[in-house]
C-alpha cells in the first residue's frame, strides 16, 4: 500500500492526464467547427451561383413566417453580434452596380412591402427609397427552395410574383404573396433561421443583403445628420457654440412634415418653437390691426429658419407661416434649446466629475503584481463559456484571496471573428477601476491561449437570484440598480458603452454588493459620435441599435429600465419566442406594454422614463446625467453617498462556499507565457 505522498502524486498524475485529454477534445470540437465553417461558406458560394442562374437557393429564413408559429418555449437570452460595420464607399458602389433598373411599379411594390412590415416600417422614407434602389432581382423556379431551414444567411426578401410556402419541421404554416417581406431578421445579424421558404409557383423576389443594407442606412443618418449640422451651423446666433453641443442641438431636432397650405404659425397665438426649412417652401403674412387681408410680407425657402423669437422666449407670434407646397421642417422647442445650450456651458463640469470619480481605486496585492501564470493554482472549475472556461484560482504564496481566471482558446476567438471583442474588452477593462464593476487584475497569454485574471464574486449572478425568487422586493430591486447606475456611470464618464446590461452579466461580492461584468459588446464611442454594429440581447437592445440609426452610452439607459423591469417583475417588457417579435416590440416602444400590478406607480414612471423611444429624452440623456436618476421618486431615501462608501447593508449576504473545499489544487501547464498588456498581435 503506498504512502499518502505516493496517492496525492498518483492523483496528481491522473488529473494532468484529465485535462490533457480535455485539451484534445477542445481541439477536435474546434476542427469540426472548422470544417461547419468551411462547409457553410461552400454552401453561400453555390447559393451566389445559383442566384446568378436565376434558381433558388437556401439562404435566409422567413421571420415574417416565423411570426406565425405558436411556440411556448422562450429564447433562451444569448448576445448576439453583428460583423464589425464600417461604412465603406465600395459597398454602396458595387450594391449600385448590382442592383438593375426598377420600373415605378417595381419601386410602389417594394416600398409597400416595408411600409406594411412591422419592423421595416419605421424606417424613415429616404431609407427605404435608399435600400429600394439597391435592391436586385432573382427567380425561382417551383419546388425550388429559398431559405433552408437551420441555416444562416444575410439577406432578405419581397416577393414581387408568385406564391412561396412557409414550412416548418416539413408542416406548412402560411402563404407568402406578392408584397410580402420574409427574412429580414438576417439584415441585423447572422441568426438561424427557424423556417423554410420554398417556392409554391414560379417565383420573381427582390433581394437586399445584409451589409448593403446596413451600409445604406449608415449612410443615410450620417448624410442626414451632416446636412442637419450644416444647417444649424449656418445660424449666426449659434456661432459661439462648439461642434459637440451643434451635434447635441441637431439630435434633438425633430423633422415635421407639411403639406400645401397648412398653418405652421398662426399670428396671435403663443408658440415656443424655432424652425428650419430644410425642403421646400413658406409664405409669411401679416394682418394688420383693424384690416381683415392678410400682407405676405415674405416667401422663405430651404436653409432659411423662422421662430427664433420663440426661443428667447416671445410666446406671442406677431405673423403666420403657411407651407407652399410639401414642406420639412427640422423643430425644436424652447426648452430642449435651453437644455442643450445648458449642457454645452456645463461641459467643464463634467470634466471635473470625471476627476473626482477617478478616486474609486482598489488596493493592489504585493504578491499578485509580480505573480506569473505557473504561480496560481487552481481550485475548481467555475463555468465553461463560448471559447474556454472559467477557474477558481489562488496564489501559492498567498491563499488568503481566491481570483477567477477565464481561460480563452485564441483558435475559437479567431475562427468565431470576435478577435476584436475581445481586445475591445481587454483594454477597456484593464483601465477600469470601479467597486461596481468586475476589476480584471491581470492578464496573461501563451501560444494557444488568453487568459484574464480578475476578481471573484462568488455570491451568483442576478438571474439566478431571479430564478429562485420569482422576482425581487423593490428593496432589493432598488439597491441592485443602483450599484449598477454607479457602474454606468461610471464608464459613460469614460466614452464606454456597455451594450450587454442585464441580470446575467450582474453579480454579487462576498458582501453582497452588486457587481457589473465585463462584456464584448464593451466599446469606446468618443463625445457627440456614434457606433453602429448591432451588439447585445435580444429583449434589451435600444430601438436605434434595431434600425441601424447610431447609437452610443444611451443605449445602456434603455437597457437599465429593461434590467429594472425584469427585477421588478421576473419578465422582460419584450419578450416571446421569436427573436424578430422581441425586437419589433421594443421598436414600437414601453407605451404599448401592460406593466405588471406588482410594479409599483414610481417603478412604472422609471422604466418609462429610461426607455424613452427618442434618446435624447431618456432620463439621465440631460446635463445632469446620472444625478436625474438618482432625484427619481424611485430612489426617494435612497443613500448614494452611503452606497459609494459600500456602508449599506445589501438585500442578500450570499452564503459562500468555502474555497478549498472539493478542490483539485491543480496547475496551468507548463509552457512559455507572457504577461502583455497589449494583445494587437495575439
Amino acid at each position: 500500500m503506498g504512502t499518502l505522498r505516493d496517492l496525492q502524486f498518483a492523483l496528481q498524475l491522473k488529473i494532468e492526464e484529465l485535462r490533457q485529454r480535455d485539451t484534445l477534445i477542445d481541439e477536435l470540437e474546434l476542427e469540426l467547427d472548422t470544417k461547419d465553417e468551411l462547409i457553410r461558406r461552400l454552401q453561400e458560394e453555390l447559393d451566389r451561383y445559383r442566384s446568378a442562374l436565376s434558381l433558388p437557393g437556401p439562404s435566409t429564413v422567413s421571420a415574417a413566417a416565423a411570426a406565425q408559429i405558436e411556440e411556448r418555449q422562450r429564447v433562451k437570452k444569448q448576445t448576439v453580434f453583428s460583423e464589425l460595420f464600417t461604412s465603406d464607399p465600395v459597398t454602396l458602389t458595387t450594391a449600385s452596380h448590382r442592383s438593375c433598373d426598377k420600373s415605378q411599379e417595381s419601386r410602389r411594390l417594394i416600398q409597400a412591402a416595408f411600409r406594411k412590415n412591422d419592423l421595416l416600417r419605421n424606417l424613415a422614407e429616404g431609407e427605404i427609397r435608399a435600400i429600394t434602389a439597391c435592391m436586385y432581382r432573382t427567380s425561382v423556379s417551383q419546388g425550388c427552395v429559398v431559405i433552408q431551414e437551420g441555416a444562416t444567411g444575410d439577406q432578405a426578401f419581397v416577393l414581387e410574383e408568385g406564391r412561396l410556402d412557409v414550412t416548418k419541421d416539413e408542416q406548412k404554416l402560411l402563404t407568402l404573396e406578392p408584397e410580402d417581406v420574409f427574412g429580414e431578421l438576417a439584415l441585423l445579424y447572422n441568426c438561424t433561421h427557424t423556417c423554410s421558404v420554398s417556392a409554391q409557383t414560379d417565383s420573381s423576389l427582390w433581394v437586399i443583403d445584409r451589409k448593403i443594407y446596413q451600409t445604406v442606412l449608415t449612410q443615410c443618418r450620417l448624410n442626414h445628420l451632416s446636412y442637419s449640422v450644416e444647417l444649424l451651423r449656418g445660424l449666426p446666433f449659434l456661432q459661439s457654440f462648439s461642434e459637440d453641443a451643434i451635434v447635441r442641438m441637431s439630435d434633438h431636432m425633430k423633422e415635421t412634415n407639411y403639406t400645401d397650405g397648412d398653418f405652421i404659425i398662426h399670428q396671435g397665438a403663443t408658440g415656443d418653437t424655432f424652425y428650419i426649412i430644410s425642403k421646400g417652401k413658406v409664405t409669411m403674412t401679416e394682418r394688420k390691426l383693424g384690416h381683415q387681408e392678410e400682407t405676405v410680407l415674405t416667401e422663405l425657402s430651404e436653409r432659411q429658419w423662422f421662430g427664433e423669437k420663440a426661443l428667447w422666449g416671445e410666446d406671442t407670434q406677431t405673423v403666420s407661416v403657411r407651407a407652399a407646397g410639401e414642406v420639412t421642417c427640422l423643430v425644436i422647442d424652447r426648452e430642449t434649446f435651453k437644455n442643450v445650450m445648458d449642457e454645452s456651458v456645463s461641459d467643464s463640469h463634467q470634466e471635473v466629475q470625471k476627476i473626482s470619480e477617478s478616486t474609486f481605486e482598489l488596493t493592489e496585492d504585493a504578491h499578485l503584481v509580480s505573480s506569473t501564470l505557473s504561480d496560481f493554482q487552481i481550485l475548481r472549475t467555475l463555468g465553461v463559456g463560448e471559447f474556454g472556461h472559467v477557474d477558481l484560482v489562488q496564489l501559492k504564496s498567498s491563499t488568503k484571496h481566491v481570483f477567477a481566471m477565464r481561460v480563452l482558446k485564441k483558435k475559437l476567438i479567431a475562427s468565431s471573428g470576435r478577435r476584436e471583442h475581445v481586445l475591445r474588452e481587454h483594454s477597456i477593462l484593464m483601465e477600469t477601476r470601479c467597486p461596481f464593476i468586475i476589476r480584471l487584475q491581470k492578464t496573461f497569454r501563451d501560444a494557444e491561449h488568453l487568459y484574464f485574471l480578475a476578481e471573484a464574486c462568488l455570491g451568483g449572478d442576478l438571474s439566478r437570484l431571479l430564478k429562485d425568487k420569482g422576482c425581487l422586493e423593490e428593496c432589493s430591486s432598488r439597491f441592485y440598480t443602483a450599484c449598477v447606475v454607479e457602474a454606468l456611470t461610471f464608464l459613460h464618464h469614460r466614452g464606454v458603452v456597455h451594450r450587454d446590461v442585464r441580470p446575467e452579466n450582474v453579480v454579487l461580492d462576498e458582501r453582497g454588493y452588486a457587481k457589473l461584468m465585463g462584456s464584448r459588446c464593451m466599446k469606446r464611442v468618443e463625445t457627440g459620435k456614434r457606433t453602429w454594429t448591432f451588439c447585445g440581447t435580444p429583449g434589451y437592445v435600444a430601438p436605434e441599435v434595431i434600425l441601424n440609426q447610431g447609437h452610443g452610452a444611451l443605449a445602456d439607459l434603455w437597457s437599465l429600465g429593461v434590467f429594472v423591469f425584469e427585477l421588478l417583475s421576473g419578465g422582460l417588457p419584450f419578450d416571446g419566442s421569436d427573436p424578430l417579435k422581441i425586437l419589433t416590440a421594443a421598436v414600437h416602444g414601453v407605451d404599448r406594454i401592460d406593466f405588471p400590478k406588482i410594479i409599483s406607480r414610481d417603478g412604472c414612471d422609471l422604466i418609462k422614463k429610461l426607455c424613452r423611444s427618442n434618446p435624447v429624452e431618456r432620463l439621465g440623456s440631460r446635463k445632469n446625467g446620472a444625478k436625474d436618476i438618482q432625484k427619481h421618486k424611485w430612489f426617494e431615501g435612497f443613500h448614494w453617498d452611503a452606497l459609494c462608501k459600500r456602508a449599506l447593508t445589501p438585500p442578500l449576504i450570499p452564503k459562500l462556499q468555502h474555497p478549498l473545499e472539493s478542490t483539485t489544487c491543480a496547475r496551468y501547464l507548463e509552457t512559455s507565457e507572457e504577461q502583455s498588456s497589449n494583445w494587437e498581435g495575439f
